[in-house]
């Protein structure tokens, strides 16, 4: 009987792998920051380009979507990490994505309001399925939670 190495087993209540509802989560997530960020960057242009009928409106819009787009990219990175703080961070963004795209949808904006409103509904469906929370909730190993 020869013997043979064992391969590297993770540590007890770690996944061998990252479930592919996590993946698809981090992913909507970074997408969506990916999308405030060129709308920021949008508002930055204008701002050199035309005359803004409230500079100081533009200028803080740009700053609210270039943060928010950031706090996207950051709950998509610590998500995928699994980390259980992001799940309270993804379903309120989540949320919030909703609460425009209902009124979008309403005015007649029908792509927008769908590019709003799908995107969240698969969040919110896939963040609380089981290996999403199994991911997100490890107890034992590496601490994960502040």
């Amino acid at each position: 009987n020869v013997s043979r190495p064992q391969e590297p087993q993770p540590p007890a209540g770690h996944p061998a792998s990252v479930p592919a509802a996590v993946i698809v989560i981090s992913a909507v997530l970074v997408l969506e920051a990916a999308a405030l960020l060129a709308l920021a960057g949008w508002f930055v242009y204008n701002l050199f380009t035309t005359a803004a009928t409230s500079l100081g409106g533009a200028v803080f819009t740009a700053v609210v979507l270039a943060a928010a787009g950031v706090w996207l990219l950051v709950l998509g990175h610590f998500f995928f990490r699994g980390f259980r703080w992001t799940r309270a961070g993804a379903l309120v963004f989540q949320l919030f994505a909703i609460v425009l795209a209902v009124p979008t949808l309403q005015g007649g904006v029908v792509l927008t309001g769908l590019l709003l409103l799908l995107p969240a509904a698969v969040v919110l469906l896939l963040l609380f399925t089981r290996p999403v929370l199994d991911h997100t909730s490890r107890v034992s190993g590496e601490p994960k939670a502040f």
